[in-house]
């Protein structure tokens, strides 16, 4: 018997375990995930330069630190963006949060530079270009940790977890909630072993999206549907993108299609970075890297789409890994396109590719033709973005901009909660990217730490 049994090793999880070993230090707690930990994460892909295996689970997205153990490793200092946690809590109460485990990571090893404050003249005055191309700029300030540094910082929260006397199973996938009478009292695991917990706090991350969906439709809870994020990845010159991100780093602009009125966003920024890929329950996705140390010629960031999806289709995890399928079936992977061949209405090759200026940070990506794998009013608002965007930084709506796809996020379902973070089952709490509530590393170390302040009132009262 458990005091609180934590589904998930992310950044949810892990600041979920720090609260309340903080608090209440003699407290039993076990963290599971189904990936390996840090040390334990390797992908062959990388490693060994190869097309990717397929590994179940795959080491880029599962294990301790979750799927941001290896990315850039953004912390966003900023209420607006990175989910919708205030919606629960308040935003002064997530200001608050948000600069509370901003603290933590510092104390882990977190670099002390901000990027977005300071310059606000030069701030300004790209805000107002964003405005006069109908581009509108959230100020996002930002702590970047780096691809490389952020891994050792999760490691160095373990240690301190584990000599604290917290467990963590690694390499245990949970296959089902135990509840009886309406309140949770454990999970089941794969192996057939149950683990009973007064408390469950499920952060399974984007990649365990999925799971917690059908184990919240298998229990009846109520799920509010979000709008899918669906689009490319952007690659181009650093120096096009430098007047941007010399000043903030990680440029967040929201765009609306002039013809669909789509929403349409940048999202992960990554100044002199490489483009990755990711496998996420079988399916090739893109995503991108920034190292702390190692810098490439180029830039990359997402332009994604969001789309609501009303009566009666009900299912934006699975539209969006439909999208996701036609793009590997035709690509056996992650596909690439020249922006001017995609305008041109030609297939990419490697010729055509080789004679632009963008040298490809993702070589194993097939080149090809994109518009046979989006929708046309997806492709539509991402060109029309391109254009907006080429106003503020020259040189992005380039013939040899590169576009890489697909880059989908997993977290659509969100289940209905208590401003603590609980779902309608008693003594059971969602938190994080998979339960659809956060978007990144500030928010979903915050909402571990609404959950686990929620269970240490609790278990005082």
């Amino acid at each position: 018997m458990y005091d609180v049994i934590i589904i998930g090793a992310g950044p949810a999880g892990i600041f979920a375990a720090l609260e309340l070993i903080a608090k209440k230090p003699q407290l039993k707690l076990l963290i599971l995930d189904k990936g390996r930990g840090i040390d334990a994460r390797r992908c062959p892909q990388k490693e060994k330069n190869i097309p990717c295996v397929s590994c179940s689970p795959c080491s880029t997205t599962c294990g301790w630190g979750g799927a941001g153990a290896f990315s850039d490793g953004k912390i966003t200092l900023s209420t607006e963006v990175g989910g919708y946690l205030g919606e629960y809590i308040g935003e002064p109460a997530l200001k608050g949060l948000i600069d509370y485990v901003d603290s933590i990571y510092r104390n882990f090893g977190a670099p002390e530079q901000i990027y977005g404050v300071g310059r606000d003249e030069e701030i300004e005055l790209i805000r107002q270009k964003a405005v006069l191309a109908d581009l509108r700029m959230v100020p996002a300030p930002i702590r970047h940790l780096g691809t490389g540094r952020t891994g050792q910082i999760m490691q160095r929260m373990r240690e301190s977890l584990e000599q604290s006397g917290v467990e963590v199973r690694t390499g245990t996938v949970v296959q089902a909630l135990l509840v009886n009478d309406g309140v949770v009292r454990g999970v089941l695991t794969q192996d057939g072993e149950e683990l009973q917990a007064q408390t469950v706090i499920a952060c399974p991350g984007r990649d365990g999206s999925s799971w917690l969906r059908e184990e919240a439709t298998r229990l009846g809870l109520t799920m509010a549907i979000n709008p899918v994020d669906l689009g490319v990845r952007v690659e181009l010159p650093a120096p096009v993108m430098k007047p941007l991100t010399d000043v903030v780093y990680e440029s967040k602009f929201i765009f609306h299609s002039k013809s669909f009125d789509d929403k349409v966003r940048t999202f992960c920024m990554n100044p002199h970075g490489e483009v990755v890929t990711e496998n996420t329950e079988g399916l090739m996705t893109v995503n991108g890297h920034s190292h702390a140390e190692k810098k490439t010629e180029n830039t990359n960031f997402a332009l994604l789409v969001s789309k609501n999806f009303t009566e009666p289709f009900r299912e934006p995890i699975a539209y969006g890994k439909y999208v996701a399928q036609l793009g590997n079936l035709l690509s056996g992977g992650v596909m690439v396109q020249r922006l001017g061949d995609l305008l041109a209405g030609k297939r990419s090759t490697v010729e055509r590719i080789r004679k632009g200026v963008v040298r490809p940070t993702l070589p194993e990506a097939t080149p090809g033709d994109l518009s046979l794998v989006f929708p046309y009013r997806f492709l539509k608002g991402i060109v029309e973005m391109l254009e907006a965007l080429d106003a503020i930084a020259p040189g992005v709506n380039s013939r040899n901009t590169l576009l890489y796809g697909v880059e989908v996020k997993f977290y659509s379902s969100r289940l209905q909660l208590s401003t603590g973070m609980e779902t309608e089952v008693r003594n059971l709490f969602a938190v994080g990217d998979g339960a659809g509530v956060t978007r990144g590393l500030a928010q979903a170390s915050a909402a571990g730490v609404v959950a686990a302040r929620s269970v240490l009132e609790r278990l005082t009262k």
